[in-house]
């Protein structure tokens, strides 16, 4: 992509207005100082201190972060939070930045804070590592009370928005933000207003989903599309364009070193490969990071190949941030793309 080109594509980004709607979970690192290390008294058990906690938004949450890198001035998240102290850091996180608007994030007793408490060992010199994680979730069905916010913030949000995003985190269904009720109500959106970009990703599969952009990894495509092995590069390219032309939107396929597929309801089929490692990686992170930018690219009037060179190239920026869930800035993304 020419440099004038990717400047007039960024510089339409910080006007945007775009939705988020899905499970924005809290990311809690406890950073660990084995240097530090001491033994119980009491138990005699090895005792890891921690020195640093940082907390930052998750699952749907990262999303946002890397829509605020991209200079998005108005984010509007769609989802819940607990009352209790997982849910204060997460709206004292989300708060601190003046694009995201709290209008439709709603604190209840009803849910606890879906949470992801990282241990990681820091040593100097050495790649972070992180221990077992200790997640905090909701094991029953959202309740209709919590469910019925969600779809009014939906319905009011959807004519005012350039873009919707919308992401299921959760491993049980019913159990977060996206409902069966809450697709079901999409699938009005999409009947209202038709040119609304929504950009779906799940990471349970986006089966039974309505007609709106897909984004998925190698492998949920392959069950999407109903193949019990892992298919081919060419068969990737040519089911995604029969499910584009189906849904008439776009369908993605991440394809790890391998780059991404992008087809178009036209019939447009794009593949843009991987760009090469530059030492250590750490994918977590990765995919929604995608999501953000495909999302910003295309409702900033990117060509499907346009979209597809600025995620990749985002997805590369934060694949070689270690030990956290990374973003890419405009800044970061320019660079990449015009020194490769």
């Amino acid at each position: 992509m020419k440099p004038d080109r990717l400047h007039f594509l960024t510089e339409k980004f910080p006007p945007l207005r775009i939705a988020v709607v899905g499970d924005i979970c809290l990311d809690r690192y406890l950073i660990i100082d084995e240097s530090k290390a001491e033994i119980s008294i009491e138990t005699e058990l090895p005792v890891r201190n921690v020195v640093e906690v940082r907390s930052q938004p998750g699952g749907a949450g990262t999303i946002i972060n890397n829509l605020l890198a991209l200079g998005i001035a108005n984010i509007f998240p769609v989802g819940f939070s607990g009352e209790d102290g997982e849910g204060f850091e997460l709206r004292r996180a989300l708060a601190t930045h003046p694009g995201v608007r709290l209008d439709y994030f709603f604190e209840t007793n009803l849910r606890r804070t879906f949470t992801y408490t990282k241990p990681l060992l820091v040593n100097p010199g050495k790649k972070p590592v992180e221990l077992n994680r200790l997640d905090f979730k909701n094991w029953t069905p959202t309740p209709a009370l919590v469910q019925g916010h969600i779809l009014d913030a939906v319905l009011n949000l959807a004519p005012q928005v350039d873009a919707l995003i919308l992401l299921d985190q959760v491993d049980m269904s019913e159990t977060g933000v996206v409902t069966r009720r809450l697709l079901e109500m999409i699938e009005s959106v999409v009947k209202n207003h038709p040119n609304l970009l929504i950009v779906a990703d799940s990471r349970r599969g986006l089966s039974g989903y309505p007609c709106v952009s897909l984004k998925m990894n190698r492998a949920e495509f392959a069950i999407f599309a109903g193949s019990r092995s892992p298919l081919q590069l060419g068969d990737i390219k040519d089911q995604a364009a029969l499910l584009a032309k189906n849904f008439g939107k776009y369908v993605f396929v991440t394809l790890a070193e391998e780059g991404m597929v992008g087809a178009a309801p036209n019939g447009e089929v794009e593949l843009v490969p991987a760009l090469p490692l530059r030492g250590e990686i750490d994918i977590v992170g990765a995919g929604d990071t995608v999501t953000a930018n495909l999302t910003v690219a295309l409702a900033a009037g990117a060509t499907l190949r346009e979209a597809l060179e600025i995620a990749t190239a985002a997805a590369s920026i934060v694949i070689h941030q270690l030990g956290t869930t990374g973003t890419a800035t405009v800044s970061d993304i320019e660079k990449l793309l015009i020194k490769s």
